[in-house]
């Protein structure tokens, strides 16, 4: 059961990279003058599922770490960066839903938008590292 956890996170931050690259098109072809597709649905779609997940999977890991081994924060910098990671997503989150339900020409909230983006696929690659220690130090 312990490994349902892990496996998701890893799946989130795969389409993670996914809803980064759409968010790369949207900012070459606003920014850099480039001549850009920005699949918006796909980009919200995903990008809302993918917070989702990450936020579910820190809850879970709490879940799953107290269930197991009847305490929580014993993973050290994996759960502190989970917790660090809680504010972008909620900016992520509660930003890329109003700039696709009251759409209009802006240029920096996307431009904050995605640079939360861009720091919470950097804390999720680093909770992959710190993830597979947990895994190394407790299931394996």
């Amino acid at each position: 059961m312990l490994w349902f956890h892990p496996l998701l996170q890893a799946v989130a931050t795969l389409l993670a990279l996914h809803v980064a690259y759409l968010g790369m098109e949207r900012f070459f072809g606003r920014h850099m003058s480039a001549r850009r597709t920005f699949l918006w649905k796909r980009h919200v779609r995903l990008g809302l599922i993918v917070v989702l997940l990450w936020a579910g999977g820190m809850m879970g890991g709490l879940f799953m770490a107290r269930m197991s081994w009847s305490t929580n924060f014993v993973t050290g910098s994996h759960y502190k960066v989970a917790f660090v990671m809680l504010p972008f997503m909620i900016f992520s989150l509660s930003s890329g839903l109003f700039m696709d339900k009251a759409k209009k020409k802006r240029t920096l909230l996307p431009l904050l938008h995605g640079a939360s983006g861009l720091v919470l696929l950097g804390m999720a690659i680093y909770q992959v590292f710190s993830g597979w220690g947990v895994v190394q130090d407790f299931l394996l």
